[in-house]
Order: structure tokens, then sequence, then C-alpha cells
């Protein structure tokens, strides 16, 4: 990943997509490794964390993670999950962070010269070219090595520099148990 040490970086991580993109690869992320690299290779100012929950859950599988994250350096961006039916029937939640990502990186841009957002989202495209309009840097993260890539073309061409999570999770990865492994290793 491209980072400048004179670089004022913050990192935003969408959760979900996050999660699903290294459910995808087999791969878990060492969080404590990946803020820690942040540290020392940049003026890295936060890292901050999104995800949605159901709050009315006994046990939330998130939970753990949210805890662990806000206690060891992770500025946890939190909100309850909807709970709805669909017109067949079927249970769904909605807990998309796309609002919140977008007008924190939109009002901390003073404060950094490059964002780091671990998204493959297209919505993002739009964010991507206002921050370097204003000019930022803007590295996204997600990956293409997945069957179906996990990344919007669009994004990844907006972007200044894309980052394959399969080439980030060589330094900052744990094989999931159980999981398939990938050839390219």
């Amino acid at each position: 990943m491209f980072l400048d040490s004179r670089d004022r970086v913050v990192a935003i991580i969408d959760g979900a997509n996050l999660y699903a993109t290294s459910k995808a690869i087999g791969v878990d992320i060492d969080y404590r490794a990946l803020l820690s690299d942040f540290q020392q290779r940049c003026r890295f100012i936060r890292a901050y964390y999104y995800t949605a929950y159901l709050e009315d859950q006994e046990y939330s599988s998130i939970r753990p993670l949210i805890d662990w994250l806000d206690y060891n350096g992770y500025t946890m961006v939190t909100k309850p999950a909807k709970e709805f039916s669909d017109a067949a029937g079927r249970r769904k939640i909605k807990g998309n962070m796309d609002i919140e990502i977008t007008v924190d990186a939109l009002e901390l841009s003073p404060h950094y010269d490059h964002l780091i957002l671990f998204s493959g989202d297209g919505d993002f495209t739009a964010l991507v070219a206002a921050l370097q309009r204003k000019g930022k840097k803007v590295s996204v993260v997600s990956t293409l090595s997945t069957p179906t890539p996990m990344i919007a073309d669009d994004l990844r061409r907006q972007a200044d520099f894309f980052v394959d999570v399969v080439d980030l999770t060589k330094k900052f990865g744990r094989p999931v148990p159980g999981a398939p492994v990938s050839d390219d290793s």
C-alpha cells in the first residue's frame, strides 16, 4: 500500500463490506497488526470501523469484535440494524452505513492528506471524487480475487491507489480454519 511517511492518514473501514470480502477469500484480518503498521509508516490519525448490529439479540456475533476493536485503538461507529419482512415474507436485516461513512470522510477531510477506504461499494465513487477535488489522496482496499469481484469497477478506477485485500492479508491475515486456501499465495 502506498503510504508517504509525511501524510496524515485516516482509515475508514466499512465493516460489513470488509467482513464479506475477507470471508470470501477465507482469511481473518489481524486488526492489531494492521493498525500497528499504519502507526509506524505514516502520520496516522485514526482508524474508524463502521458497522450496524441487531441490538435486541441476546448474543450478537459482531459484539466481541466491536468490543475488541474499541478497546484496541479503533474508533467504533455503530448503529442498530433494522429488521423487516420483504414482500415474500422473508426476514431481512438492513444496516447500511454509507451515509455515516460519507459524512465523516468529508467532515474529517481538513485533518488528513490520505484516506484509506476499506470498501468495494460503488456508492463511494462520488465520495472519492469529491475528496480528490479537495486535494486528498484516496486508497481503496477490496478484492478482485473472488469469482465475482467485491469492488465496483468505477470505484477502483476512481481511486488513486487500489490495494487487493489478498495482498494485504499476506502481511495482516490469518487463514480461517476450514476455509479454502487461495492458490496465489
